[in-house]
């Protein structure tokens, strides 16, 4: 028996410009309204056709701005949750001076979904968003595999991007700060908000510059990727963070080829942090914060360091709360650094003397304090002797050798803090 599909008649079209549907391109009238309607068109599309389950393909629609700037008094939301496959580009949105403080100029949530997902594969694209100081950039709430691409989020006053819940949203090549400056500017002291704020799991975030906020990128999901961000929000020294890390014992987070700009990143907890192949500039720096006193499966390795010789470490631990008493597979090391104090976790020194004990003090380059726990020595005798010699101390990360006669000889001495205790 033949099975006839159901025709589904739709527009020789799935484009839709903004201006077709009543928007203003000149930013003087509200555009709220007219470009909703544009949204809701472009989500009468097919309804036979799936991403994942009870997510209707949209087949690839595209609301154009058509390169106009467009004021809009409440969020643009898009219909009820079930759909994909839609892009937004190629124009500005301005909040106007009565949108709401706590909304955001796209938001991507929804009240219902057939779905375990709100939306999937949306793209924005090609936008700048001028949140006017009210309000955020772009929401993106348990949606999947969400694309913000080339866009440009300036005046947020809560977050530029906030990510909550769902999987991959995709940030690259794109451009945020509260303020437009190119840094030294005089109210960066008083900048505020959250540029990138990735509350969900499995996001990348990649090829970003982030020029002003009180904090370039908070985490608190597992499983994400920051590369090639370059963070110069806000300095340390006036109570900036480039990219902090709130997911004490849970971190799972990659920091790769990274630019952190007289800004740094601070850690809660860290278990599973790689941080590698970036560039501290400014005396920025990198903190363990102690929460629970967890610190686990850290690799901080292979980074530049650049200081003022003002005697800073390069990573540094914070323990107001309790001391780290949870340490394993902690590597820092092959750092590079030039005007910072070098910290590792891996260190090697030799000491020359004439006697019968060597002192060998690794306190002013190990990380953790009183903490050794593998060592490896050996004595090289100038002369015809032979002595015995041990190991007799390991105690506030300095180590003693000595030998049963007094010898001139030099003492070779590696130690790692790295391994489990």
């Amino acid at each position: 028996m033949m099975v006839m599909r159901q025709t589904v008649t739709v527009d020789s079209t799935r484009v839709f410009e903004a201006t077709s549907f009543g928007a203003d391109p000149s930013g003087k009238l509200d555009s709220a309204e007219a470009l909703e309607k544009a949204i809701a068109a472009a989500f009468q599309g097919p309804k036979e056709w799936f991403l994942m389950d009870g997510i209707t393909n949209l087949g690839g629609a595209q609301i154009r701005l058509q390169g106009g700037i467009y004021k809009v008094s409440q969020p643009l939301k898009l219909p009820a949750g079930g759909a994909g496959n839609l892009m937004i580009t190629g124009g500005t949105l301005l909040a106007s001076d009565d949108f709401p403080t706590d909304g955001y100029l796209i938001d991507l949530s929804s009240s219902s979904s057939s779905s375990s997902y709100n939306y999937e594969y949306i793209t924005l694209k090609d936008l700048m968003l001028d949140c006017n100081y009210r309000g955020g950039g772009i929401s993106v709430i348990n949606s999947l595999r969400t694309s913000i691409d080339n866009c440009y989020i300036a005046h947020f006053n809560t977050n530029g991007i906030l990510v909550q819940k769902g999987h991959e949203t995709y940030i690259r090549n794109s451009f945020l700060g509260q303020h437009i400056t190119a840094g030294a500017n005089p109210g960066e002291r008083n900048f505020s908000g959250t540029a990138i704020n990735l509350m969900g799991n499995d996001n990348a975030v990649t090829d970003v510059v982030i020029f002003s906020a009180a904090i370039g990128i908070m985490v608190s999901g597992q499983g994400n990727t920051i590369s090639g961000v370059h963070c110069y929000n806000k300095a340390t020294g006036f109570g900036g963070t480039g990219i902090y890390l709130k997911l004490p014992n849970l971190t799972q987070t990659r920091i790769l080829n990274c630019y952190l700009d007289y800004t740094g990143i601070v850690a809660e907890d860290p278990n599973q942090l790689t941080i590698t192949n970036s560039f501290f500039l400014g005396d920025a720096y990198i903190v363990l914060k102690s929460i629970n006193g967890v610190a686990k499966g850290i690799t901080i390795v292979d980074n530049i360091f650049s200081g003022s010789n003002k005697g800073i470490d390069i990573v540094q631990l914070e323990q107001s709360s309790g001391p780290f008493k949870e340490i394993d597979q902690v590597v820092v090391d092959r750092n590079n650094v030039q005007g910072m104090n070098m910290r590792a976790t891996i260190a090697k020194e030799s000491v020359q003397g004439n006697g019968t004990s060597w002192i060998v003090d690794f306190s002013p380059i190990l990380l953790f304090p009183d903490l050794i726990n593998h060592v490896q020595y050996s004595l090289s005798v100038n002369g015809t002797l032979f002595p015995n010699y041990a190991l007799r101390s390991v105690s506030e990360n300095r180590v003693v050798i000595e030998s049963d006669v007094a010898v001139a000889a030099k003492v070779f001495v590696s130690v790692n803090q790295a391994v489990t205790i």
